[in-house]
């Protein structure tokens, strides 16, 4: 039986990670472990480590990589040791990773350096500041592309990885996103004590290439929402750096009736207050790709996710340049006019495309030793 080790890092990999674990979980021909560590592990941001412990998944490893506001360079350098450590006694025969996050970029080193197949997912998509060279490193340290279509198969292609290596099986998190099981919004508010009857959602990630500005940025972006005397459903950033800033800022916010702060939500109870929004506002992928599929109107800001979407594909999406108040509110009651349905990224069947991949032939006959494959012009 062959093992299969998951990594997550933050509570949005696991959301898109967590059908094919599922599938995985339930297959006699495999056996399932998950590495926890980063944002799950910092009890500022939820201790989202307990969220997975409650979906009852066998063999998960919990590991302390990062204190808050830690340098990336030394929790990058953390989870390579503490996973190096792991993978020893374990000898998993497939490392799987998601994305372009520090935590992914660590299993795909251990996994090169010491001969187990990496399959990653997601590669070949424009991320925006250093995200995007992480993205595209461990995609030319990984044997395996599940990407989400077409365009994403051609950028690795153009990176030099062989096409019988690259699998177009759409985005995972769309599998949960199109179930029957997501809980009711009667259900999300009474959980979380959300008295709103209309809202919107507030998700603002530091750019860690401009960080100088991220405090102007984030000044704007709160008191033009508070000027709206609209409801916020307000979510914490990730923990690059730079996310302290942004969490001071929403000290504003605390004792303001309009808005609702978490540090962390369990994902399925996120995508259910994502269906029933108004709009989402900020800078999270989640308003390109999961808002899209729902049709909820999205307000872009600055350029994070700068040239991850093209507006005449993603109708849905209002972009706003960073410290424009005046472009921000005039968004912001434009957002009726775009609740408009994208289906670029998969039909909610990956975890089916994963496991067939899986358990065929050809993954596991790759060469392991890696070679570049020239594009022809």
């Amino acid at each position: 039986m062959r093992k299969i080790l998951f990594i997550t890092g933050t509570r949005a990999d696991y959301g898109k990670l967590k059908s094919l674990m599922n599938q995985v979980e339930k297959s006699p021909h495999f056996e399932l472990y998950i590495f926890v560590t980063g944002m799950h592990m910092l009890s500022e941001y939820g201790s989202t480590w307990k969220e997975i412990e409650k979906d009852r998944f066998n063999n998960i490893y919990n590991f302390i990589n990062q204190k808050v506001n830690s340098n990336m360079d030394i929790a990058l350098s953390n989870t390579i040791l503490g996973l190096s450590n792991y993978i020893d006694e374990l000898k998993p025969d497939m490392i799987i990773i998601h994305g372009d996050r520090l935590e992914a970029l660590a299993g795909a080193i251990v996994g090169a350096l010491n001969n187990i197949r990496v399959a990653h997912i997601e590669g070949g998509e424009v991320s925006g500041t250093i995200d995007e060279s992480i993205r595209h490193s461990i995609t030319k340290l990984s044997h395996l592309h599940l990407v989400s279509n077409e365009e994403a198969k051609k950028r690795v292609i153009q990176l030099g990885e062989p096409a019988d290596s690259i699998f177009i099986i759409g985005s995972p998190d769309i599998d949960i996103m199109l179930s029957d099981n997501l809980p009711t919004i009667e259900e999300v508010k009474k959980n979380y004590d959300i008295s709103f009857e209309k809202f919107a959602i507030l998700m603002f990630h530091p750019v860690t290439t401009e960080i100088y500005n991220l405090h102007n940025n984030i000044k704007c972006i709160v008191d033009t929402l508070i000027s709206t005397k609209k409801n916020f459903i307000v979510i914490y950033p990730n923990n690059d750096h730079g996310s302290n800033i942004i969490i001071n800022e929403y000290k504003k916010l605390e004792n303001n009736r309009f808005f609702k702060i978490f540090p962390s939500m369990r994902f399925e109870y996120f995508l259910t207050l994502l269906k029933h929004s108004e709009f989402i506002i900020g800078n999270s992928s989640a308003g390109v790709r999961e808002s899209g599929v729902y049709g909820i109107p999205s307000i872009d800001i600055g350029k994070r996710q700068e040239g991850r979407y093209s507006p005449n594909e993603l109708k849905n999406i209002i972009h706003v340049n960073d410290n424009e108040k005046d472009a921000l509110l005039n968004a912001i009651n434009e957002t009726s006019n775009h609740k408009i349905i994208s289906k670029n990224f998969g039909d909610g069947k990956s975890d089916e495309k994963f496991m067939k991949i899986l358990e065929g032939n050809q993954i596991w006959e790759l060469e392991i030793q890696k070679k570049f494959n020239d594009v022809q012009f």
